[in-house]
């Protein structure tokens, strides 16, 4: 089977987080009559209604439709803002266990890990910290408004139908967290597919054991999907116990440490969606999404026979209508919750919890001016409710309008979207983006965009026993970006993006002369770079690469930002030999700087899969993790995955 990944926190709080497709094809004109049926209203929206288009076959020349680089249905190719998906059939051919081995390939991103699998593991995109890059699923937020991150650690690839991933300041489109850019995950749907069952078992290093039913597709106008999964793991020390002693010896002799044991991990999860068509023009449906987990982590507060335990539980559900007031007038109504609670217990005692409630009211428009101009106006309302042990904090409501434009005119593209919400606790918050593309050829663009972006303060940095400031207010960054495209069947899609991003009024951890740590508005901080992705099929071999130069700076301290390289870089290639399909990644990323003024060396690690379909229900699957078993750390004093093996069985009608 597959193996291991991971969480990362402040110091200073407790453990963990709360401490601190349809598809379109440029050749078949069969794909013409999806790209239309995509544009009706219903099936057009796939963000608003949290719903994935169908799947096409996977040795089809097919380009993706996206929604989340405008909020509204658009080629791949046509999306202004540096835009990739991780489709089905990528997270079919990675057989990546963790959300972190999926995505650790792509342009910009950058992850920390606490441990294993299941630990507290952090998402730095373009530099952002990982409370500055937005996560949904299924287009409903899902991060902790204490920490303002989210479990990623918890959400398997076994749930999701696919990924899109846009980078840079969409606040104009999202409101806070944006910075860096968002994350959108799309659980699976049954739309397009006659009905099937699928179910699959995987073993490997560390005791890891796993296990995924799913049943799901389309009979008349109702589509439907439900999909199951348990993952359960020995997993290996979080923390390098004798690395730690060794730098901390008087701790050391006094008893203080991390505990060397092992540390488990046990995730359950759930998704499902149904969604029915009632006339042409109107559908509506829900969606929901269920992940609980028991992690136990490592400290290095206590003593070396202490043992920690997170029970976690991450939610979403979801309804939503889709409809046409007139031929030109699309709406999309949605309601949503999401959950995030973790309980802490220490040697089988309660410690601590921290439990965020998340509603979100959405009514989103689009007006057609004419067949390739497109308006964009609606409004969200938003309530965020937190309770905890440690500290209590009041409720927050969000109220926020917005609106684009998005039109082509010839070899002109151009982007336009305003923002403003209104928070209970600071007030208002106005954002922008202006993007604009020219066609040099068919093939060639060129593109340039502008935008600035905010972060509401976390319930931690305002309410945070000793260290929150109620008066904090949000941080601000501007960003500039050029960028070039090339896109043809033979030659895949090529994008290449420079970029700067300027932070103002950033929070962090000021020393009073009381002593005290406090948060406060006073850091600035600064991300040049240029990042690059390529995705083809080459002579019937599946190809991809990605590359980030970055220069990532604290302009307080003039230093490099924390566990961010300024150089780091993917290569992947696989292909199918009649019944086989072979593959293989290599992932490489420069030094970076930790806590303490303490670097982390530079890596490269290799990883290969291998896929026979016995026939046409069976196959059998392999991957090796890390294969010329590099030691390496993405976070100080943490363990990452050695060499590892896995194998997985497979089903499906």
């Amino acid at each position: 089977m597959r193996f291991s990944p991971s969480r990362s926190s402040r110091p200073a709080l407790p453990a963990r987080r709360h401490a601190t497709p349809v598809f379109v094809s440029r050749q078949l004109p069969a794909a013409l009559a999806a790209w239309l049926a995509m544009s009706a209203p219903g099936a057009a929206m796939a963000q608003s209604a949290g719903q994935s288009a169908a799947q096409p076959a996977a040795d089809a020349q097919l380009d993706p439709v996206v929604v989340t680089a405008t909020r509204t249905v658009q080629p791949l190719t046509e999306a202004l803002p540096h835009t990739t998906v991780v489709t089905q059939q990528d997270i079919v051919n990675s057989q990546a266990i963790d959300l972190r081995s999926l995505l650790r390939t792509q342009a910009g991103v950058e992850f920390a890990a606490n441990g294993g699998l299941g630990a507290n593991t952090s998402l730095f995109m373009r530099g952002a910290n990982s409370n500055q890059t937005l996560i949904l699923i299924d287009g409903v937020r899902i991060s902790a408004v204490s920490s303002g991150t989210a479990q990623l650690s918890n959400i398997l690839p076994d749930q999701i139908d696919h990924i899109e991933i846009v980078r840079g300041n969409v606040s104009a489109l999202y409101g806070s967290d944006a910075i860096g850019g968002v994350v959108q995950i799309f659980t699976k749907s049954g739309a397009g597919q006659a009905p099937a069952a699928n179910a699959q078992i995987e073993y490997g290093s560390n005791n890891t054991r796993q296990g995924t039913v799913g049943y799901g597709g389309q009979v008349g106008d109702t589509s439907f999907n439900i999909t199951g999964s348990a993952v359960k793991t020995d997993g290996f020390s979080a923390i390098n116990a004798a690395q730690w002693n060794g730098d901390n010896p008087a701790k050391a002799k006094k008893g203080i440490g991390p505990n060397p044991n092992d540390n488990p991990y046990d995730n359950k999860s759930v998704s499902g969606q149904v969604k029915h068509r009632f006339t042409s023009d109107w559908d509506a449906g829900v969606t929901a999404y269920y992940s609980k987990s028991k992690l136990s982590y490592d400290t290095t507060t206590g003593k070396p026979t202490d043992v920690w335990w997170m029970n976690s539980e991450l939610y979403t559900v979801s309804a939503f209508v889709n409809g046409k007031f007139t031929r030109d007038w699309t709406t999309h109504f949605k309601v949503a919750q999401s959950g995030d609670n973790s309980e802490n217990t220490l040697n089988g005692l309660f410690n601590s919890n921290f439990n965020t409630r998340n509603r979100q009211y959405t009514w989103q428009n689009e007006y057609a001016l004419a067949p390739t101009h497109k308006l964009l106006f609606g409004t969200e309302y938003a309530q965020q409710e937190f309770s905890s042990n440690t500290y209590g904090a009041p409720g927050r409501n969000i109220v926020s309008v917005f609106g684009g434009y998005d039109g082509r005119l010839g070899k002109h593209q151009l982007q336009l979207n305003v923002r403003n919400d209104h928070y209970s606790d600071f007030g208002s918050q106005a954002s922008y983006f202006a993007g604009y593309g020219y066609s040099v050829t068919e093939a060639f663009k060129l593109i340039a965009n502008a935008s600035n972006a905010f972060r509401a303060p976390t319930f931690n940095e305002l309410y945070y026993p000793n260290y929150g400031q109620p008066g904090i207010q949000p941080e601000r960054a501007k960003s500039v970006e050029l960028g070039a495209q090339y896109s043809t069947d033979s030659a895949g899609l090529l994008r290449v993006t420079a970029f700067e991003t300027r932070y103002d009024n950033l929070i962090t951890a000021a020393l009073q002369p009381s002593g005290l740590f406090l948060a406060q508005n006073i850091n600035k901080a600064k991300v040049q770079g240029i990042e690059a992705s390529w995705r083809a099929r080459l002579m019937g071999t599946d190809v991809g690469a990605s590359v980030t130069f970055q220069n990532p700076v604290d302009e307080q301290s003039n230093t490099q930002l924390l566990r961010r390289a300024r150089r780091h870089a993917a290569f992947d290639v696989g292909r199918q030999f009649g019944a086989f399909r072979l593959g293989g990644e290599w992932i490489v990323s420069s030094a970076r700087l930790d806590s303490g003024s303490r670097t982390l060396g530079g890596y490269g690690i290799v990883n290969l899969t291998a896929r026979y379909n016995i026939d046409k229900q069976w196959f059998v699957a392999a991957r090796v993790e890390n294969l010329f078993d590099k030691n390496y750390q993405l976070a100080y004093p943490y363990n990452t995955q050695g060499r590892a093996g896995f194998i997985t069985l497979g089903w499906r009608q």
